[in-house]
């Protein structure tokens, strides 16, 4: 079960966000993974059930990870912080 009293967010399926407890990471998720971002797929290089997104850290399971840079090697929890960090390099360029 998911309670609101931490920090830390996972990602659902159902693009909910929920806090995750201390009891979550003892019984639920097991930890962090490693991956290598591909067209299309990833490479586990670390066995884990979630990975953090780059620009806000939250917590986003492996299983609905589904926006990520093969360039810059780089989760994302949603199509608009994909966007939004894809923006900010872009000016970040020009300056």
């Amino acid at each position: 079960m998911l309670f609101e009293r931490a920090a830390d967010t996972i990602f659902g399926a159902t693009g909910t966000y929920f806090a995750m407890s201390t009891l979550d990471r003892l019984y639920g998720l097991k930890g962090e993974a490693r991956l290598r971002y591909l067209d299309g797929s990833v490479d586990i290089l670390t066995p884990g059930d979630f990975v953090r997104c780059s620009v806000t850290g939250d917590v986003i399971a492996v299983a609905d990870l589904k926006y990520w840079s093969v360039e810059r090697q780089e989760p994302y929890r949603d199509a608009a912080t994909s966007l939004k960090r894809h923006l900010q390099l872009q000016s970040g360029k020009r300056g």
